[in-house]
């Protein structure tokens, strides 16, 4: 037992150094998208190269996470041009390149979910812009994912249909979300470890992935 469990050990410790040595080498600045894939330039890109050359390379990634900032458009939002038109046009093309690098094959065991920490107000304020929201959308992408449609009820934008008479009223949970990328595509039975004290389960789920 004691033998077994050593070699458990030192075979683990073996595949952490080598995946720390790995990621120490990991540049994007030497990585070539395939399949014509043109990320957009800056860290949110260079973030997404990095994911992708991470999945390539067979480490056991298992969990990625990038960010993109910008979105406080309190002033000089815009409509169809503007700061909140450019930085979504950045965001779609990052994910655009992602899943065009990775290629079919590889999407196929891949899950990307998109989420915000807050939304925007419905109406604009003062200064030609938006307050910080309640309710916002989540993409999810991938090939076990039941696209091409819109999940969850839409709760309209009269005003005795706004959250406290100016936000987007909240329908789903973010957490069922995630609870339902854990189970099915990670495998993770146990969502009370994932989040503590919230009673997630697979009723809750919005039949997302297939």
């Amino acid at each position: 037992y004691e033998q077994s469990v050593g070699d458990a050990l030192r075979g683990t410790g073996r595949e952490t150094f080598e995946a720390v040595k790995f990621l120490k080498q990991v540049n994007p600045a030497q990585y070539q998208p395939q399949n014509g894939a043109q990320y957009p330039r800056g860290r949110y890109g260079e973030a997404l190269m990095q994911i992708a050359q991470l999945i390539k390379a067979g480490v056991g990634l298992e969990v990625a996470f990038t960010d993109m900032g910008g979105w406080d458009t309190h002033r000089a939002q815009g409509g169809a041009r503007g700061q909140l038109a450019a930085l979504l046009t950045q965001f779609g093309q990052g994910l655009k390149a992602l899943v065009t690098d990775l290629g079919p094959e590889r999407m196929q065991e891949v899950v990307v979910l998109t989420m915000s920490e807050f939304g925007r107000t419905v109406r604009q304020n003062g200064t030609g812009g938006t307050d910080h929201g309640h309710a916002n959308a989540m993409l999810v992408i991938g090939g076990a994912v039941r696209g091409g449609r819109v999940y969850g009820q839409w709760p309209g934008l009269r005003d005795e249909q706004l959250y406290e008479g100016r936000d987007l009223a909240l329908t789903t949970d973010f957490r069922d979300v995630f609870g339902e990328v854990a189970a099915k595509h990670l495998g993770h039975a146990d969502l009370q470890k994932v989040f503590p004290g919230y009673a997630s389960s697979a009723s809750k789920f919005r039949g997302v992935l297939g």
